[in-house]
């Protein structure tokens, strides 16, 4: 799971899901990434437990997988945050 979270552009997807649910298109328009690229890294997270998805006729929603994820996130952001924070501070 941590492998999977550990791949920033895997964790900038899960960033943007913290916000709700969305589509592949969406995803793929959000991350200027091809759509086939945005699969392969959904793909990852679904093996992983941390993305749910859902199909609405032609189309496929994905999600964070249940409040637990939601917080993992949140917290990995804020750590990151406060890690980039700190080396500004202290390069200044």
């Amino acid at each position: 799971m941590f492998r999977a979270l550990g791949d920033p552009a895997r964790l900038h997807l899960m960033e943007y899901l913290s916000g709700g649910e969305r589509c592949v298109s969406d995803l793929a328009h959000h991350s200027q990434q091809e759509i086939s690229t945005i699969s392969q890294r959904l793909k990852v997270l679904r093996n992983e437990r941390l993305i749910s998805r859902r199909r609405e006729g032609k189309h496929i929603f994905y999600s964070l997988a249940d409040h637990h994820v939601v917080d993992l996130v949140r917290s990995a952001l804020d750590h990151a945050q406060e890690n980039h924070q700190e080396e500004h501070h202290h390069g200044t």
